[in-house]
């Protein structure tokens, strides 16, 4: 992990969950980050990185997208390089929506979904949607500039009943 006076520079975000039930529509969940200026932190994010994309500097990339939750580990993985961000920007929200094209699901539908927030092989965060099971997408960490520049972890649970799209524009108010 970063040291306390560098702070966090590149840090994983990988989410997983089990298939839906044989003959069942399949689960569909998409991690998504919101990068946010440094004169408006709680405003509109400046962009959004979701669906098998990456922001526009190569800071923020989306490695692997899963439209099922089948197959072996993570489902989808999402890089920060927190370290390489412009100073124009001082805070990132991720957090994770559920697609909702064949009816509304919550997260308390999705059988085992789980998030987990890594640096350097260092566990920050562990997320098993237990907190928010009535919610259809979730903010779940906040990473931030400091003042000298150093990137800080803080995790902040937040439910939405919201589709992905509105997720994405809401997901950073205060």
């Amino acid at each position: 992990m970063g040291n306390a006076n560098k702070g966090l520079s590149k840090v994983e975000v990988m989410l997983r969950w089990d298939p839906s039930p044989l003959g069942a529509p399949d689960h569909d969940l998409d991690l998504i980050a919101g990068v946010f200026a440094a004169d408006a932190p709680h405003g509109a994010p400046v962009y959004v990185v979701h669906f098998d994309s990456r922001s526009p500097d190569g800071t923020i990339t989306l490695n692997r997208d899963s439209r099922t939750g089948q197959g072996l580990g993570t489902d989808e993985e999402m890089t920060l390089e927190l370290d390489r961000s412009s100073d124009a920007y001082t805070r990132v929200i991720v957090g994770v929506a559920i697609q909702q094209g064949d009816g509304e699901r919550t997260f308390g539908e999705i059988a085992d979904p789980e998030v987990r927030i890594v640096e350097d092989h260092d566990e920050l965060a562990r997320f098993d949607f237990t907190g928010v099971p009535h919610a259809k997408a979730a903010a779940l960490a906040e990473f931030f500039r400091e003042r000298g520049g150093a990137w800080r972890f803080r995790p902040d649970v937040r439910g939405f009943d919201a589709d992905p799209q509105t997720f994405a524009r809401r997901m950073g108010e205060a």
